[in-house]
């Protein structure tokens, strides 16, 4: 501590922890003593709640516990049994420290009382010099009140800024979020199963807070109030709905060297737990299933900060992500309304064929499943069929879209991407293929593919410029010029085919095609304009139907 620092100063370094014996030491008015630790040095952090200034035999009468005692010495007993009486009822009321003056009847602290101290695990300092124990109360309690006054006002913004939350109706991610940007710290809400249902991290990643998370939650044990337990030390508070445990609100101890918890820590959890509480009786919507969704919308669209992240995030969720495959499925109800039934349908019908899986709203009308397929578990293709007839049992109307399968939890957005893409091709009412009741990848063709890309301008001005003169052909003149092109295009070129589709002779035929090639300035002979015509045709169509 340097001369020039002042009190002011250590009000501002410590206002957001208690004042410790190391603390009162580094201040001016007793660094001037020339402060020397003889014993306890390892328990300097102890807070110091008060000062007491005395010169008799028996001063832990007066005692409370988190003094900080200051003595000239002269009270100390000659033989050496009494001076540990002396250090034994000071350690027994828990005084915080000894400090004594070397200046007076002392010139070296007795060898009795050094032994006592060490013996108790009791820090005593000595002061080579002297030093006016009044201004050291003065300065020290004035620390000591201020930092209480500070506490409050802390404890008070903590409460108004939690009720503020709760009259708005604020929900768990909220109040989640709210406690960890209050507290500095990562801060956890897990349900009665040890699943992490909601994480704000807060000086790590969410790879670093949740990995192992069932693991290391089992070995917390659950108290009735909050308090800090278990092998890493976690500050834990009990989240009740209607009156039961619910689950619990976990606050993850800070990077290695950095301050233990404190009251305002305790203070935000439990007004975190409180309003947790609150929220879930205001917010019908399991809590589980709105983890699931947040999960599965941030994979979709690929919001985790790293692969680690998501393995993490989803591994706390209760998802097996090692050793399986992944498959991403996307099911369109077409009204709003079925969301939630289809969610809950979907999500009890998986779990009740042991098939490990998230079920979520990804959007109105808009559902996302991720399942997770070990490999002794075979296709995936029979557990997909089983939920798309499940979802279209209650709405005929669904359509059921997958992607790809993914062989690791980082590829699976790229399976819910193909999904989305598959969903986008299927035209209204168009079935599945193959007697199947899901539309997959292999399914989109030249005029699914077309129908996904019907409203690119691109697509529309190459119908337009490849076919548009015949349509207005047969607009102006009343002639179907545009069917015979058809047919001749879905025959392969062939004539006489073309002639019987369309109830024609072939000198029709023949001459219909001479007036084609004029209108369109094309050769019909050629295949590579061949193929540009059938495309026009079937952008024309998908264009027209759509």
């Amino acid at each position: 501590m340097r001369e020039n620092d002042s009190p002011l100063r250590r009000t501002t370094d410590t206002a957001s922890r208690p004042l410790t014996v190391a603390d009162a030491l580094a201040l001016p008015v007793l660094a001037a003593g020339q402060p020397q630790v003889v014993t306890g040095v390892a328990h300097l952090d102890r807070p110091v709640r008060w000062v007491h200034i005395t010169e008799l035999t028996d001063p832990a009468s007066f005692l409370k516990g988190g003094e900080l005692v200051l003595t000239t010495g002269m009270p100390l007993p000659e033989e050496p049994a009494g001076v540990r009486r002396y250090v034994d009822e000071l350690a027994d009321v828990g005084a915080a420290a000894l400090v004594i003056e070397l200046v007076r009847r002392y010139h070296r602290p007795p060898s009795a009382l050094v032994d006592a101290c060490r013996a108790r695990g009791l820090p005593l300092v000595t002061l080579a010099a002297d030093v006016n124990f009044l201004d050291v109360t003065q300065v020290v309690h004035a620390l000591l009140l201020g930092s209480q006054a500070d506490a409050m006002r802390r404890t008070q913004r903590i409460h108004e800024a939690f009720t503020a939350l709760t009259l708005r109706g604020a929900g768990p991610e909220e109040v989640v979020r709210a406690a960890a940007e209050m507290s500095g710290r990562t801060v956890v809400l897990e349900n009665l199963v040890h699943q992490a249902l909601m994480c704000e991290p807060s000086g790590c990643t969410v790879e670093e807070a949740l990995t192992g998370w069932e693991r290391r939650s089992r070995a917390v044990p659950s108290r009735e109030r909050t308090e800090v337990c278990g092998p890493e030390s976690w500050l834990v508070a009990p989240v009740e709905y209607q009156g039961e445990r619910w689950g619990r609100a976990v606050m993850l101890p800070a990077l290695a060297g950095s301050a233990a918890f404190g009251p305002q820590d305790v203070t935000v959890l439990e007004r975190t737990a409180m309003a947790l509480t609150i929220a879930r009786l205001i917010h019908a919507t399991p809590w589980e299933r709105t983890a699931h969704r947040g999960a599965l919308r941030d994979l979709a669209e690929q919001r985790h900060r790293s692969p680690a992240d998501a393995h993490a995030r989803f591994a706390a969720l209760g998802l097996p992500v090692a050793d399986c495959s992944f498959i991403a499925v996307r099911v369109d109800t077409r009204t709003q309304t079925g969301d939630a039934e289809a969610e809950s349908l979907l999500s009890e019908d998986l779990r009740a064929a042991g098939v490990p899986a998230l079920v979520g709203v990804l959007a109105p009308g808009r559902l996302g499943v991720l399942l997770a397929l070990r490999a002794a578990a075979g296709s995936w293709r029979p557990t997909v069929e089983r939920l798309s007839r499940a979802v279209l049992a209650v709405d005929p109307s669904a359509v059921v879209c997958v992607g790809s399968e993914a062989t690791d939890l980082s590829d699976a957005t790229r399976s819910f991407r193909e999904a989305g893409r598959v969903a986008e091709a299927v035209p209204p009412g168009a079935p599945p293929p193959g007697g199947r009741s899901f539309h997959e990848l292999s399914d989109i063709g030249l005029r699914r593919l077309l129908f996904a890309l019907r409203e690119d301008v691109r697509v529309q001005e190459y119908a337009e410029r490849i076919l548009g003169r015949l349509v207005d052909h047969d607009t102006r003149h009343g002639t179907d010029l545009l069917t015979t092109l058809r047919h001749y295009l879905d025959s392969a070129g062939n004539k006489t085919t073309t002639a019987r589709r369309g109830n024609l002779s072939r000198e029709t035929v023949y001459q219909r095609l001479r007036t084609v090639e004029r209108l369109l300035e094309c050769d019909l002979e050629s295949g590579e304009q061949r193929t540009e015509l059938h495309v026009a045709l079937a952008a024309l169509d998908v264009l027209r139907s759509g």
